[in-house]
């Protein structure tokens, strides 16, 4: 079957896609030294996004590439909230998001995932469990020590409700990877300053994620109006 259709990527995505390998192979340079784990993990990443955005079931198989190594690199870094969430939550996510949209498919080379909307009601509540959430994490971070609490807990409890809205189909789930993926481009920042190893790559893969997650949001709420999102699947 089809990888992919020639309606499946946009102008736009290849430009994320070449974007980010050229970025790497540019830093490489200039660097004198090739980040393999850093780059395919950005990659990957990358793929996942952008797939994800053109509601693509493919985006869970870059996606399980992707969230193992970042729980590796993330651990390597102590980050270890971000690789436990990665190897804890997202990656039983890849199975339980691929086997919820393969349900969908309406034939063997295609189906179509609905690009769900909350209603009003539905949109307060997530902001009111966001927030009492966030502060929660939070404040248990901030008595066991962590330096950033409410930095690390926005990151987690955002992405781990991200991720079931993804998994749900709702568009709303942009919105919160645009936050994520804003506070995930700054905390890559601090770790390059300190040295951490990757954390270069890292910040470019989180750069592009930004860039996705902000076209994403767009196409899903123009794709909601339809009430449906063009999928491939294998």
């Amino acid at each position: 079957m089809k990888l992919f259709s020639k309606n499946t990527l946009s102008p736009f995505d290849y430009f994320l896609i070449i974007g980010v390998i050229v970025t790497s192979v540019i830093y490489s340079v200039f660097t004198g030294e090739f980040d393999v784990l850093g780059f395919v993990a950005s990659f990957t990443g990358l793929v996942c996004v952008v797939l994800s955005a053109k509601g693509s079931i493919l985006n869970y198989v870059f996606g399980l590439v992707n969230v193992t190594l970042y729980a590796y690199i993330a651990y390597k870094s102590k980050l270890y909230g971000d690789a436990a969430l990665n190897a804890l939550y997202y990656i039983p996510m890849q199975f339980v998001g691929w086997f919820s949209w393969q349900k969908k498919k309406q034939s063997q080379d295609e189906s179509k995932v609905k690009a769900r909307r909350m209603s009003t009601k539905q949109l307060i509540l997530l902001i009111a469990v966001c927030a009492v959430a966030v502060a929660g994490c939070g404040y248990i971070l901030d008595k066991v020590g962590d330096p950033q609490p409410y930095k690390d807990s926005a990151t987690n409890v955002l992405s781990i409700i991200a991720m079931f809205l993804m998994v749900r189909a709702f568009t709303e789930q942009w919105y919160l990877w645009i936050v994520t993926n804003v506070i995930s481009v700054i905390m890559w920042i601090i770790l390059t300053v300190r040295g951490e190893a990757h954390a270069e790559t890292m910040i470019i893969m989180w750069v592009f994620y930004l860039a996705n997650s902000i076209n994403g949001l767009i196409q899903w709420l123009k794709l909601s109006q339809s009430s449906t999102v063009p999928t491939e699947v294998v």
